[in-house]
């Protein structure tokens, strides 16, 4: 397995997240004894969502560039970064590094496709909902995105930063995503995007009636299949 790199700490949760499917992934496909070879770079979430409050995007595009370089510096053969909402800022990344940088709404529109779905939902924080890098990349994939009305928004991005950020995990919360996500099921809805790495804390397939994308998950695994593809070659070239 080639090292891959990990943009982290945005948040604390969604890195743990990240972390333990990597090592599953490769206990799973490698043998129990195998496990990720990771390097984190994690930042202090809380510098990170005062600039998200302040909207000081160019600030956050260099620390992300920075850290990218850093990655690359200490040997990642790819980078992805550990949450959604800070894909706004991957093309920062991308110009400061010769490795990939791995894209989760790439990543998620394929696994749509695979499906054969044509209408999601798209659940996230306020940015990832409200802003296009994401259904910009469902729209080149021919795939519609359906997005909450202003008030279940709102109840998404609340729950996210101050609950599942933290890790606390309400089932009053679980209660309004999943009343937010029926309502969008009647309106059409074939899918349903988690769009927030923290949402998988809250909400898992056996929870909808309908394919549940998570890209935590997707992300991770696209991850590891890249690290993992010389390996898979000379397996394939064995057999």
């Amino acid at each position: 397995m080639k090292k891959i790199g990990l943009i982290g700490g945005i948040t604390p949760e969604s890195t743990i997240l990240y972390y333990r499917i990597l090592n599953e992934l490769n206990a799973k496909n490698l043998g129990k004894a195998h496990s990720a070879e990771v390097i984190i770079s994690s930042f202090d979430f809380g510098k990170i969502e005062k600039l998200l409050k302040e909207n000081r995007w160019d600030l956050l595009e260099l620390l992300m560039a920075e850290t990218g370089k850093s990655l690359e510096k200490a040997g990642a053969s790819c980078i992805i970064i550990c949450a959604n909402t800070m894909h706004l800022c991957i093309e920062a990344v991308k110009k400061v590094v010769s490795i990939p940088v791995i894209h989760i709404a790439e990543a998620t529109s394929k696994k749509i496709i695979e499906k054969k779905i044509k209408k999601v939902v798209l659940l996230g924080t306020k940015y990832t909902m409200e802003k296009d890098f994401f259904i910009n990349f469902l729209t080149s994939f021919g795939i519609e995105t359906i997005i909450p009305n202003v008030a279940e928004r709102d109840i998404i991005h609340n729950v996210i930063y101050e609950e599942l950020a933290i890790g606390v995990l309400n089932p009053v919360s679980k209660e309004k995503y999943l009343k937010i996500i029926n309502r969008l099921i009647k309106n059409g809805a074939e899918g349903v995007i988690l769009g927030c790495t923290e949402i998988p804390l809250l909400i898992s397939q056996e929870d909808v009636t309908i394919p549940v994308f998570n890209t935590t998950k997707i992300h991770a695994t696209a991850a590891f299949n890249f690290s993992t593809k010389h390996k898979q070659q000379q397996q394939q070239q064995q057999q």
